[in-house]
């Protein structure tokens, strides 16, 4: 199971939020690039990146600052917010973004996901952003009467690289990952999950491998900003494999 740090992106600064509400955030750096240098250099093996004011205004607002950290990195670098079309899509593909992260459009335009596979098979992640068990939209601003398993189902035929749960209710909150719904996700789809919201340190990490071992990745946020968890012990204890055997590739598209 790979740990892949999550920067977010607000005005320009690296930024957590509290169950996704823009109005408590916690500001961690005013550099987001050397924020993801940083997760390098302690072993990540990917990145998580959402332009959270691209996420409300549906549109890219940190281009420059995603070109730069994309340009910096030697890991590969996963992207949401505001992606909303295949001119976007292609737009972050070209800057060497190597997955790209669909949410609303997920929910409102399934047909644009399809074409999006049909384009760029395999480099397309869908974001399942999750509250009292329908799914959020609009930077989590908007909440749909639309179940994740519906979303999946029409999807599931899809080239898609990846799906991402995110338990609203959990984020940025530390008090463990929903175990249950990320259980009934893996059961309903053979798309690679990707698990969010709720780590609180490494015996969540622990108890996520332990409980849904199909889950391939889990994006950790606050946990590591607070320094709840050290990234680095926390990928050898849950990669027993020495860092030049352990390869990102293998374990997810």
């Amino acid at each position: 199971m790979v740990i892949i740090p999550a920067i977010d992106i607000k005005d320009g600064r690296c930024v957590r939020l509290r169950q996704g509400d823009l109005s408590a955030e916690t500001v961690y750096s005013d550099n987001p690039v050397m924020m993801a240098t940083q997760w390098e250099t302690q072993g990540a093996q990917r990145l998580h990146l959402v332009d959270l004011n691209g996420a409300v205004d549906g549109k890219p607002r940190h281009l420059k600052e995603i070109q730069e950290i994309v340009s910096t990195l030697k890991i590969p670098v996963e992207v949401g917010g505001g992606i909303r079309d295949i001119s976007t899509i292609s737009t972050y593909l070209d800057m060497g973004v190597q997955w790209v992260i669909l949410g609303t459009t997920a929910v409102m335009k399934p047909s644009i996901i399809r074409e999006a596979c049909t384009h760029f098979p395999h480099r397309i992640i869908i974001s399942l952003d999750v509250k009292d068990g329908y799914v959020a939209w609009q930077g989590w601003v908007e909440q749909s009467t639309v179940t994740p398993l519906t979303v999946l189902n029409k999807l599931d035929d899809c080239a898609l690289a990846a799906v991402v749960f995110t338990d609203i209710s959990r984020d940025g909150m530390k008090t463990g990952p929903n175990i249950d719904a990320i259980r009934d996700i893996t059961i309903a789809t053979n798309i690679p999950l990707i698990v969010s919201g709720g780590v609180s340190g490494i015996d969540d990490l622990l108890a996520l491998q332990f409980n849904v071992p199909s889950v391939t990745g889990v994006i950790v946020g606050k946990a590591l900003y607070d320094g709840n968890i050290d990234l680095s012990k926390a990928i050898a204890t849950l990669n027993p494999a020495s860092p030049s055997q352990v390869d990102s590739s293998t374990q997810l598209p």
